[in-house]
């Protein structure tokens, strides 16, 4: 069975972090063999550790669990010019949402061919840089899409193209990343036509080659039904397309949005049968309508690089008001705003010294004016924890410095790197003097 790393250090509290991680004497935890309290000591906080180890083994998890399909890595989960080495060298392709990140994908020598750029709305800047640039395919999210960028291909010109189908199934960890449903700003529905009347639109502009359809239903989904239930209806748009138009698409993406374990014990999405049911569903469902099988993609971010990454806090203060404990920490919503978005619970653990005490439950809180700001509500952490602490939250490699603001001018946190006993630097902090030299006003 093939399935994602799992920890070895053996408790089940650390069954959510890295594969690599390790416990040390007097509390201390280290990944990639670093210990994470010298990290913070070296590099300050906050910071993000991410576990390069980590993050290739899961590339290659999904390479073996989809042999014969094309793996395209979600930039938008985290992306800097390491990581996209990493993907280059795992043999995953590329999935990109702006220009910003495909330039910064190509400029650190990934190949274009193997680039897909998405978006519910794309701008002019990010319809030229994929035309300039050579990307592989570009995902068409609505009909006043296609004449807009068969323009910017030109008469003379060819851009291969995916249609983006919403195919009415409900999925995802909360509603603001349930993407398969009718009245969401992405995608065409299959209730209305307006799926099939893109695609005949499309099939009207000779400079842009329609090569297949891409499903994304949501994001942190932790079963496989809804995705064989999506595949099943993509199909069948296949299907009519080929009875009213003539033409068998080589191509299907079914996105990805593949849910993780936040806390110990929380579902994750089996890999091995998700393989397995979209296998099986695409090869019956093709049978049925007498399609040829097309080449099936799917498009993880968070499952390749959420789980290798740990996110570093020093406490500043701890606050007790009522029956209430409250742990503040020197970061918050500025590079973590999910808790504040959508509810997402993690688990933070005090690493860096042993604490015998009882624990109790507290709520670790951000640095910033708003009562929002809250990290992880209601967790057990030691009785004792007090400032100067320091707090480490797995499961953070994706969604934090790609979501990070610059609210209150603390500045992003750096990113490094831990692998064989050694840590490295890829994106360094943000500083005060990057704040000024924005600000070019008199």
């Amino acid at each position: 069975m093939t399935t994602l790393p799992e920890v070895t250090a053996g408790a089940d509290e650390l069954s959510i972090w890295p594969a690599s991680t390790s416990r040390l004497p007097h509390g201390g935890l280290a990944v990639g063999g670093v210990s994470l309290a010298e990290v913070a000591d070296r590099f300050d906080t906050p910071a993000y550790v991410l576990d390069e180890g980590e993050v290739r083994a899961r590339c290659r998890t999904y390479r073996d669990a989809f042999p014969e399909a094309e793996v395209m890595y979600a930039a938008k989960a985290f992306l800097s010019r390491a990581m996209v080495r990493w993907v280059d060298e795992e043999g995953l392709g590329l999935d990109v949402c702006s220009a910003g990140e495909l330039e910064l994908a190509v400029t650190a020598g990934f190949p274009p061919e193997r680039i897909v750029l998405h978006g519910n709305a794309k701008s002019p800047r990010d319809i030229g840089a994929a035309l300039r640039l050579g990307v592989g395919r570009i995902v068409i999210d609505s009909a006043s899409e296609i004449a807009r960028l068969a323009a910017a291909v030109g008469p003379g010109g060819h851009q291969k193209v995916l249609v983006r189908v919403v195919p009415g199934i409900s999925a995802g960890g909360h509603e603001k990343i349930r993407t398969g449903t009718d009245g969401q700003k992405f995608g065409l529905s299959l209730t209305d036509g307006s799926a099939q009347h893109a695609v005949a639109r499309v099939l009207g502009q000779p400079q842009l080659e329609l090569v297949g359809l891409h499903c994304h239903i949501g994001s942190q989904i932790t079963e496989v039904k809804p995705y064989v239930a999506a595949l099943r209806r993509v199909v069948g748009l296949m299907a009519r397309i080929r009875d009213a138009h003539g033409l068998v698409l080589p191509e299907l993406d079914m996105g990805g949005g593949h849910g993780v374990a936040y806390r110990p014990g929380e579902p994750a999405l089996d890999l091995t049968a998700l393989a397995r049911g979209l296998r099986g569903e695409l090869a019956s469902a093709c049978a049925a309508a007498g399609l040829a099988v097309p080449r099936l993609a799917v498009e993880p971010g968070r499952a390749v690089v959420g789980p290798a990454g740990v996110a570093l806090y020093r406490v500043l203060s701890v606050k007790h008001t009522g029956d209430r404990v409250f742990v503040a920490v020197d970061g918050g919503m500025s590079d973590n705003p999910r808790p504040a978005l959508y509810g997402v619970r993690y688990a933070p653990r005090l690493v860096g010294r042993h604490s015998g005490a009882e624990p109790r439950t507290a709520t670790v809180v951000g640095r910033h004016c708003e009562a929002g700001d809250v990290l992880a509500a209601d967790v057990e952490l030691p009785g004792d924890i007090r400032p100067g602490d320091l707090l480490a939250v797995p499961v953070a490699g994706a969604y934090h410095l790609s979501m990070a603001s610059g609210y209150n001018m603390i500045g992003r946190p750096p990113v490094v790197a831990v692998a064989d006993g050694a840590a490295r630097l890829l994106v360094r902090r943000e500083t005060l003097d990057d704040f000024r030299g924005r600000d070019v006003g008199a």
